[in-house]
């Protein structure tokens, strides 16, 4: 059984969708929990600060290389190349895919060449590098950085190598061991922060990023053996699937660079505010993305297909889209007033260990609740953009996010000076409110209403009963603060969860009361068991989480 569940095909979307979903949200909160180990360990202070500062360049290499070709390039080209009728004919005479399997070892090859003479010139040159991302840094920090980050660049390769094979297990629908691979990654930082960093310091945390990386890579390689992969040696920039992989990359790639510009900003921005700062925003960005990444890319994902299927038939794109946004308010809303109402005990719970003091815990409760502002805005975007993608338009929201992130960067600058760094979090928001509109609008002039009437009447419902479920949760917490010892992590994490859940029964039971169609429908998909429509692979990369 259990060689089945790792090497069984899984064509049931919401068995798909569960396994992806369900190890997205184990790896997010071995995420958490690495980052209290983190905090608990070095406190909001510049030993942290450097971490996150090396860990950016290696970061965007893999981000533009790797997500940019696999998502737009690799796996739809792959999967035609093994689903086609001519490859099914072959293998009944034991061809066993070979040309999907020349094609990965070509890009294989070609991509860990790319990725070590990239990774090779970015070690040598990481001095000069660090001085313009970290511009206030100390040269003393400046030069530790430069240290971890040359550590840091052997990430990448392994992290090359384990997309590629990531690529060709989504295209088998092999979900279980493609989803595994994110939390050994995970673990490896766990297992560097815990084991390596008291035996070596700051240097242990770079190690155990390598750790990670080599992980990701050698889960997925039992079931790729196991599917009949087999390695060539070969360079062929010449074919022509690999040059159409490289040009359908090349949007995807832009519209990620803009991500990793705003990212870069920040860090430069960070580095110029006071100790503590860069890691803060980090710290206090993994756990505001934690319902972004569940709910709202989680809900795009799984409604790219059907957007796709009516790109062109308005009035299927816009159920299909509205149904989407509708769902994800329905989860989004809720979650951004209990996470205003309970950032103090989340922080306190999650990070309040060890080095991470009070100053530390106010910066980060700061930070988080003008995070949490955009959350509505966040969760939309990626249903948006991917209705655009399904519109073959990939163009619109390269171009709407260019025009946000420089906006973003002026707010930036602007606001951290007023804010420190909880004004960064602030301009990331207005931000993203901004993209939201933008795109909406832009939308809207494509196709016409996208029934804003139902999705503001909904959006009401939810409302409503997220402020009941805030004051349920404001009650509860005043109820329990007087009655525990609020300095132990006991008492803090049980007012924390006993507040939080009563406001979930409060919401849902305000939105039974007022008829809500999302619920209805979220608690009849919760019924069904054996759906009979199949999955059609598509990129996971954003599900992963940071």
């Amino acid at each position: 059984m259990i060689k089945r569940l790792f090497n069984g095909e899984i064509n049931s979307i919401t068995m798909a969708a569960f396994l992806v979903g369900g190890f997205s949200l184990v790896s997010r909160f071995l995420g958490i929990f690495r980052d209290r180990i983190l905090a608990g360990q070095f406190g909001a202070g510049d030993s942290l600060d450097i971490y996150y500062a090396a860990f950016r360049l290696p970061d965007l290499i893999f981000n533009l290389l790797i997500l940019g070709a696999l998502s737009a390039g690799f796996i739809p080209i792959f999967t035609s190349l093994i689903r086609s009728p001519l490859a099914k004919v072959r293998s009944l005479f034991g061809d066993d895919h070979r040309e999907a399997w020349e094609l990965t070892s070509n890009v294989l090859n070609i991509l860990a060449v790319a990725l070590i003479i990239l990774c090779g010139l970015a070690t040598i040159f990481a001095p000069q590098i660090m001085k313009l991302i970290t511009p206030g840094f100390s040269q003393e920090k400046i030069s530790l950085t430069a240290n971890l980050s040359r550590i840091m660049f052997l990430s990448p390769i392994f992290l090359g190598i384990s997309g590629i094979f990531g690529g060709v297990l989504q295209s088998f629908k092999r979900f279980f061991v493609y989803s595994l691979s994110p939390i050994f990654y995970n673990i490896g930082i766990i297992i560097g922060a815990l084991y390596l960093a008291p035996i070596w310091g700051i240097y242990g945390l770079a190690w155990g990023v390598v750790i990670g990386a080599v992980a990701h890579l050698l889960v997925q390689i039992p079931t790729l053996i196991q599917l009949g992969f087999k390695y060539k040696f070969s360079f062929n920039f010449k074919s022509p699937k690999v040059i159409k992989i490289w040009l359908m990359m090349v949007p995807r790639t832009m519209s990620l660079a803009i991500s990793q510009l705003n990212l870069l900003v920040v860090t430069i921005i960070a580095s110029t505010l006071p100790s503590g700062s860069l890691t803060v925003f980090n710290l206090a960005n993994n756990l505001q993305s934690f319902p972004v990444g569940i709910f709202g890319i989680s809900f795009a994902i799984a409604a790219f297909p059907a957007m796709s299927a009516s790109a062109f038939d308005k009035k299927n794109l816009v159920k299909d889209l509205s149904g989407a946004a509708r769902q994800i308010l329905f989860f989004i809303i809720p979650a951004t007033i209990i996470l205003l109402a309970l950032r103090a005990q989340i922080i306190r719970v999650i990070l309040g260990s060890g080095q991470f003091d009070w100053q530390d815990t106010i910066l980060t409760i700061n930070t988080l609740g003008f995070f949490s502002l955009s959350l509505f805005a966040q969760g939309l975007i990626p249903l948006l953009v991917r209705a655009f993608y399904a519109r073959h338009d990939a163009k619109t929201p390269f171009f709407i996010g260019l025009i946000v992130a420089f906006f973003n960067i002026f707010l930036s600058i602007w606001l951290s000076g007023r804010f420190g760094v909880a004004g960064l979090a602030l301009a990331f928001s207005l931000a993203s409110i901004v993209n939201l509109i933008l795109l909406w609008l832009w939308l809207y002039l494509e196709i016409g209403k996208m029934d804003e009437l139902k999705i503001f009447i909904s959006t009401v419902k939810f409302s409503l009963a997220a402020l009941a479920a805030g004051l349920a949760v404001q009650g509860v917490k005043l109820v329990i603060g007087t009655n525990i010892d609020m300095t132990r992590f006991l008492g803090v994490l049980t007012q924390g969860l006993t507040a939080g859940l009563a406001g979930i029964l409060i919401y849902l039971l305000i939105c039974w009361i007022l008829r809500s169609e999302e619920l209805f429908y979220f608690w009849s998909a919760l019924q069904r068991r054996w759906p009979v429509k199949k999955v059609e692979t598509s990129d996971q990369g954003e599900a992963r989480g940071i």
